[in-house]
């Protein structure tokens, strides 16, 4: 998973650190954070299962390190949350209930995972990667294609088509998808799960009419009254939130599907876990790994697009009933605690800034 870069040793701070009392807290600090924002990895603390889970291999540094042979706090942060992630990862997937492989997955989920896993079968790079709507999963889909051929630049433009020039693992022989597995390297990217559920809402029902007349009229049918003649374009972010708390997370359209579902981390080893929030560095680090061509790098963000920035999350969140935030989190909580996310701030202090 997730590349840390060395373990910190719980109750341990480095030598090197001590020449700065902030940067040696640091880690510790981060990590209490972190564990106490998730009441999943709550649970597995309360339970001893963390306790229990060695540390992740070593592994080479992301980047270059420092001349004075320190790292940087954001450097030090870095550290941590993959380290975090190795470790939630390893004691949840660890668990004896959980599946070791896609084959052990029921077919509806083994089905919707190899839907996600795209595959470079070029001689010269052989990874799969399992993409993420609302996660750049459009600008990595560009880069398979200019891989393979399909694609002269992944600055080309016109609107995107994933499906063709797309080669799916759900399109192979079980004995083809097992080498695959066994033996390509494998990555995702993820996201923090309230900010990939708003940019998915003011996308679709913001902006494209066939999820508006689809999913949107449905939803203010059935939540809003007097609510017949609307056109699917006005739902509401709590109607949208509570059409997800309704609705069974195995026929979730793949866009709000949490992560967990949709490419089973547990199920698949995944070499390297990219963020969004780092994105052009773990893309850069991707593309080494694989050793694409120097031409081949990470799109730039369109001009258009709109981020959803920390203000504007806030402020849907500060806007909708605490009630159904609680509710829908049990939903996602896998992708909140596997990929070391904090839980969305709510209380009443906060939402008054």
């Amino acid at each position: 998973p997730a590349e840390p870069r060395r373990a910190v040793p719980p109750g341990r701070s480095r030598a090197r650190s001590r020449g700065s009392a902030g940067a040696a807290l640091l880690p510790s600090m981060l990590m209490f954070g972190v564990i106490l924002a998730s009441s999943g990895l709550l649970l597995m603390i309360e339970r001893g299962i963390l306790n229990q889970v060695g540390p992740p291999p070593l592994h080479p540094p992301a980047g270059p390190s420092r001349r004075d042979g320190r790292d940087s706090p954001a450097e030090l942060e870095l550290e941590v949350l993959r380290d975090t992630r190795n470790r939630t990862i390893r004691a949840l997937c660890g668990q004896r209930s959980m599946p070791r492989s896609v084959w052990e997955l029921p077919p509806g989920q083994r089905r919707t995972v190899l839907r996600h896993l795209l595959v470079s079968d070029n001689d010269k790079y052989r990874f799969l990667y399992c993409y993420v709507p609302k996660v750049a999963c459009s600008n990595w889909k560009r880069i398979l294609k200019v891989l393979d051929g399909a694609l002269e630049s992944v600055d080309v433009q016109g609107k995107m088509d994933h499906k063709s020039d797309l080669v799916f693992l759900s399109d192979m022989k079980p004995e083809e998808i097992s080498y695959r597995l066994k033996h390509y390297y494998k990555f995702i990217f993820v996201r923090n799960p309230m900010e990939r559920l708003l940019s998915a809402y003011r996308n679709k029902f913001g902006e494209i009419k066939e999820y508006q007349q689809k999913y949107g009229v449905e939803i203010i049918r059935r939540y809003r009254k007097n609510g017949g003649n609307s056109a699917g374009d006005d739902v509401s972010f709590s109607e949208f939130l509570q059409y997800l708390l309704d609705e069974d997370v195995e026929r979730m359209n793949e866009h709000w599907m949490p992560i967990y579902n949709l490419c089973q981390p547990c199920a698949v080893r995944y070499d390297f876990i990219g963020s969004y929030e780092r994105l052009h560095a773990d893309a850069s680090h991707v593309l080494e790994r694989i050793q694409s061509p120097s031409f081949v790098r990470f799109p730039e963000r369109q001009a258009w697009y709109k981020p959803v920035t920390a203000e504007t999350l806030h402020y849907y969140l500060c806007s909708t009933q605490r009630r159904l935030i609680k509710e829908l989190l049990p939903k996602y909580i896998l992708d909140f605690s596997l990929f070391a996310y904090p839980l969305p701030n709510i209380t009443s202090e906060f939402c008054r800034q």
